[in-house]
């Protein structure tokens, strides 16, 4: 059977504990972090409105990428390295991929959510009802489940005549791509498709939330207002770079950065992973006084 080998950061020996403990961390944080975030939102019943539903689906999201990519990341750093069946990585990178794509359709409704507080504050309840923030969750996961599976489907049926070492500890498109012989330009073209009309579609979309938003700040006389209406997108904003700018830098060296030490695409990756679902739910709670009172409350009571 076909089987693929990981690796792990350049430079680092494989099964280093020192590596392998601080990963534990984050990734036991990440779980803490995330669930205590939903935890919250469903107790705390004034949190039941469009924005923290769309930060639930958020934190659903950045659980479902994290957990796809624990066993892999974590057996590499803690054993030697053993070779992966294909079709495990194959199903580990459809589930990166969907998942990523969900998290960002979900940064783009949560953009959407913001630019009608702002800019149509007394139509907000109207808008943004129950039945939309359903419909929308589920569009958001049908357009990644069925733009990502034929990525899956062509990367199944390509042949590998290479050595079958990739430069992760995971599985992703590109990386599984350049170990295929044969024509390898449909599963390519298409991959480079899946992702423009996923993250390439939303980062714009937000942009242009972003510029309506700014738009009616700036017509706004009262400079606290000006200051409330930007205070509320801060979190936001957070998520939205912490999420992107990994991606973009990930995808970029991917493709043109050919002449770049291993290093690099190997820490971008495991930034891209890692550190949107630790830090997510850290700045939502810094920033969201009931999410912190309610967090505090489930640690104060686990302690008595």
């Amino acid at each position: 059977p076909l089987t693929l080998i990981l690796t792990g950061i350049p430079g680092v020996a494989v099964s280093s504990p020192w590596v392998a403990l601080p990963l534990c961390c984050l990734y036991l944080l990440m779980l803490l972090g995330n669930c205590s975030l939903l935890w919250a939102i469903r107790a705390e019943h004034a949190l039941h409105t469009p924005m923290f539903q769309f930060l639930s689906m958020l934190a659903l999201a950045d659980l479902g990428l994290s957990l796809c990519t624990l066993p892999t990341v974590l057996a590499v750093f803690s054993v030697p390295a053993a070779p992966l069946p294909f079709r495990a990585c194959l199903a580990q990178m459809y589930f990166i991929h969907t998942f990523s794509a969900i998290e960002s359709g979900v940064l783009v409704a949560m953009a959407f959510d913001r630019f009608v507080a702002i800019c149509h504050p007394l139509r907000y309840g109207s808008v943004l009802s129950g039945s939309l923030v359903a419909g929308a969750g589920l569009l958001i996961v049908l357009r990644a489940t069925c733009l990502v599976l034929p990525v899956a489907v062509l990367m199944a049926r390509m042949p590998f005549c290479r050595a079958r070492v990739l430069s992760h500890s995971f599985c992703l498109h590109q990386d599984m791509l350049r170990l295929a012989c044969g024509d390898v330009r449909p599963s390519s073209w298409y991959g480079l498709s899946a992702v423009l009309l996923t993250k390439g579609l939303d980062s714009l979309a937000i942009l242009l939330s972003y510029a309506l938003i700014l738009r009616a700040a700036l017509a706004t006389a009262a400079p606290g207002a000006r200051a409330k209406a930007f205070g509320t997108c801060v979190c936001h904003l957070c998520a939205v770079l912490l999420f992107y700018v990994p991606l973009l830098g990930l995808s970029v060296i991917h493709r043109f950065g050919k002449h770049l030490s291993p290093l690099a695409p190997a820490l971008l990756a495991d930034a891209y992973l890692l550190i949107p679902p630790v830090l997510n739910p850290l700045v939502y709670s810094w920033k969201t006084k009931r999410i912190r009172r309610r967090i505090l409350l489930l640690l104060l009571c686990r302690r008595g």
